[in-house]
């Protein structure tokens, strides 16, 4: 056995970590190189680099690079949790989810005025880049870095068909696959608007309202969802399913809230101060806003709707969060949130060997 019990102690054996270990890293790998394989093939079917070299260079270098590979591990997770065996063009669906966030990404660092991603410059500042000193331009990067993310879109929907699997099935995933870009869509819109709400109008569901709509949803629950459907999974094993994909997404978002502002730019590969200048209405200062005094929250408000936040302005922020409880509340709803995903994934009928490698993922991310 992988884990012996004893009375009110569980003993995780070596062995165990290590087999689940080694299944992430060869699941990693082969996305890895069927993302390599799939921007060849591109190439080779729809001609990018001749249409445009800079098209083409600016998807293979934002595409390839590291990254967690969150999505198109839990896809596969999902589908070989219900299905036991792997279909051909399992993974090159796979990709697919890849593509879908590296489109949103693009889209999102125009919104965000980020010009970092991943530790390198974003999609429009490559494309800016490779425009060069040209005078005279009715556009710029961003504008190109726009159009690129609608390529990627429509290469993700490519991919996404290439698994040998049942047309009835496939056609059903499909749509979730569509749902969840359009109600991803929708968490930007209304995230955007409430960050220029008080938050004196904003309660704890609208926060997350936009965690599920933005992050939970195409990042957790629907890839998972999208692997179940096309391996023949009842519609009440999906449900659960997907509700575990929710409670997950939640807790990993607010974990990222709390790296976004207390872990340094180098770490994380995005400037320290990007939640804040963008006003972003998180769990974390919704916690410190309700929880403080008028003066701390005028200074909250302060910050939040400054034109340009300073090294300053984050470390006040860090000390109000700590000081507010925020911080620890946050830490909490991470664990009761971990505890709920558990509760559902017990009872989806996923296969148990795939049940304790979600686990175990789960634990990595949230480093819990």
């Amino acid at each position: 056995m992988l884990v012996r019990m004893l009375p009110g102690i569980v003993i995780v054996k070596p062995s165990f970590i290590c087999y689940h270990k080694t299944m992430f890293s060869k699941i990693r790998i082969e996305v890895d190189r069927e993302l390599k394989a799939f921007v060849r093939d591109m190439d080779a079917r729809y001609r990018l680099s001749s249409i445009s070299k800079l098209l083409y260079t600016g998807i293979k270098d934002f595409v390839l690079r590291d990254g967690k590979r969150i999505r198109p591990i839990l896809f596969i997770v999902g589908y070989l949790g219900f299905s036991g065996r792997k279909k051909s063009g399992l993974y090159r669906s796979a990709v697919a989810l890849e593509l879908l966030h590296d489109f949103l990404l693009i889209h999102d660092d125009i919104i965000d005025k980020s010009d970092m991603r991943r530790g390198k410059p974003s999609m429009h500042v490559i494309l800016q880049q490779g425009l060069g000193s040209r005078k005279r331009l009715k556009f710029d990067g961003k504008d190109l870095a726009i159009v690129v993310g609608d390529v990627m879109y429509a290469l993700a929907i490519h991919a996404f068909l290439s698994i040998q699997e049942d047309p009835a099935r496939k056609e059903r995933a499909l749509k979730k696959f569509v749902e969840s870009a359009m109600h991803t869509g929708g968490g930007e819109f209304i995230e955007l608007l409430c960050s220029k709400k008080e938050f004196s109008t904003i309660n704890k569901r609208d926060i997350y309202k936009i965690y599920d709509l933005k992050t939970a949803s195409y990042s957790f629950a629907t890839p998972l969802t999208l692997g179940a459907i096309l391996a023949g999974a009842s519609s009440g094993q999906q449900g659960l399913l997907y509700r575990y994909g929710i409670s997950l997404g939640r807790a990993f978002q607010i974990k990222d809230d709390i790296i976004s502002l207390f872990d340094e730019e180098k770490k994380i590969g995005k400037p320290a101060l990007c939640d804040l200048q963008e006003g972003k209405k998180t769990l974390l200062v919704w916690f410190a806003y309700h929880h403080s005094t008028g003066k701390v929250r005028s200074r909250i408000n302060e910050i939040l709707h400054k034109r340009k936040v300073t090294r300053r302005d984050l470390l006040a922020m860090r000390k109000i969060l700590v000081d507010s409880g925020a911080l620890e509340y946050a830490r909490q709803q991470i664990q009761k949130l971990i505890n709920q995903a558990e509760n559902c994934i017990a009872f989806c009928g996923i296969n148990r060997r795939y049940r304790m490698l979600l686990s175990s993922y789960a634990k990595k991310l949230l480093d819990t």
